[in-house]
């Protein structure tokens, strides 16, 4: 558990349910703000004390790399287990886990969570934020998943999203706009700075970066609309047309795209210069062996890589999506291009290798703003205000959690009704 909030202090008993098995983007986001909303530096603010839970199919054999981070960071956290997919007795799980920890708030991130939060009705008797991250659309499957989450979302008091652009989305497909709160992602400015000369030099050499190459950067989920496959074409028309460079693109992180962005690789003849650095967990060195970050994505929302280059001082080049050009502005603090446009992409690339002082710039602007507008410290700030409006509500409206939730899916003839008499159900069950 958090280590404990002064005396002095009102508590705010969070829980926090998110689908995850290592610390990505925002796993990662709400490990920082549980371990500093309980910080002697917020100590105007209530305390958010905060505990976790996961989902867990089976018996897994290792520890979750989300849990065990969670853990390390002195967070509870936890598992809601289910047998298989589809299986029913999960809402009993997630029954008893809020009976357990009691919390004043629950807050869901991802479409499970948000779908079998407002299936269990628990939102009727505690108030509930959910956080909205974009949708990954790569299949069929996926898409119909994106469509129930629009009806899973208009049940929560708060919905909680990371850009206005998805926000406009948000509302134009049922979510009542006073519901909406835009908060962008923050970066935690300390755990990026001065990487250590032997991490940088171990980084490079399993990378096989020996020389004095110029090294384009691009990193996160390898998924469709991260537009990786546009990259490695954008870098192959670099290396036509600039083949003094002598420059490498590593791409960092997995998966499902891989073996396609390695086939797109391969095809091009660009093995000896694109790599495939796979998960990296410590970012730092990362960011130091590059010269030039690049975001290629087809959608984007609040992108932690995009300010963690940021902080890092890193020019950037990044196509012009989602909340993008809510973070930077192109020619003051990195180059924008259309998305999928690869001869734009691979121009602009090609100006911050070429022009040293247009990188510094580029750069020094990047930082500065990343330092004035996305620092934990105003996200934590934004969060707690809007925990502490709901809080009240807890003393007027709280009942007990209705007995019978493990009951609901027994009787989904009536909940079909019920639902379609409202606001129009899910055509479907996760």
């Amino acid at each position: 558990m958090n280590a404990g909030p002064t005396t002095t202090r009102p508590v705010i008993k969070l829980l926090a349910i998110i689908e995850a098995d290592r610390v990505t983007g925002p796993a990662k986001n709400l490990i920082s703000f549980s371990t500093k909303a309980i910080d002697h530096a917020f100590s105007d603010l209530p305390a958010i004390e905060t505990s976790v839970a996961t989902f867990r199919r089976g018996l897994a054999e290792t520890e979750n790399g989300f849990i065990a981070a969670a853990r390390a960071a002195g967070i509870e956290a936890g598992y809601i287990d289910e047998r298989f997919r589809f299986d029913t007795r999960v809402l009993r799980s997630l029954r008893e886990l809020v009976n357990r920890r009691n919390p004043s708030i629950i807050q869901t991130h991802g479409v499970k969570a948000h779908f079998l939060m407002r299936l269990s009705g628990l939102w009727r008797s505690r108030p509930w934020v959910a956080f909205h991250h974009g949708y990954t659309a790569t299949d069929l499957k996926m898409r119909a998943y994106n469509q129930l989450d629009r009806w899973s979302l208009r049940a929560a008091a708060r919905v909680v999203t990371v850009s206005e652009e998805f926000a406009g989305e948000l509302a134009s497909r049922g979510v009542r706009p006073e519901k909406i709160t835009v908060i962008q992602n923050a970066v935690d400015r300390e755990k990026l700075s001065d990487p250590r000369e032997q991490d940088v030099s171990e980084l490079r050499k399993r990378l096989g970066l020996i020389g004095r190459e110029m090294v384009v950067i691009s990193a996160g989920r390898l998924s469709r609309e991260k537009g990786h496959v546009d990259l490695v074409e954008a870098f192959s028309e670099l290396r036509h047309t600039h083949p003094e460079l002598n420059a490498k693109l590593v791409i960092a992180g997995e998966g499902p795209e891989r073996n396609r962005i390695a086939k797109a690789v391969e095809s091009l003849r660009l093995s000896d210069c694109i790599k495939l650095a796979g998960h990296v967990s410590d970012v730092g060195p990362l960011y130091a062996i590059a010269d030039v970050f690049a975001l290629p994505s087809h959608s984007e929302g609040s992108p932690n890589v995009l300010l963690e280059a940021m902080a890092a001082g890193l020019p950037i080049v990044a196509a012009r999506v989602g909340g993008v050009p809510e973070i930077v502005t192109n020619e003051e603090d990195a180059l924008l291009v259309e998305p999928r446009n690869k001869t734009k992409m691979a121009e602009a690339l090609a100006r911050i290798l070429t022009d040293r002082e247009l990188a510094a710039r580029l750069a020094s602007n990047a930082r500065g703003r990343v330092r004035r507008a996305h620092s934990v410290e105003s996200r934590v700030r934004s969060l707690v205000s809007l925990y502490s409006q709901l809080t009240p509500e807890i003393r007027l409206k709280e009942r007990p959690v209705p007995p019978a939730l493990e009951t609901v899916l027994e009787s989904s003839q009536l909940q079909t009704r019920r639902a379609r008499a409202a606001d129009g159900p899910p055509q479907r069950a996760l």
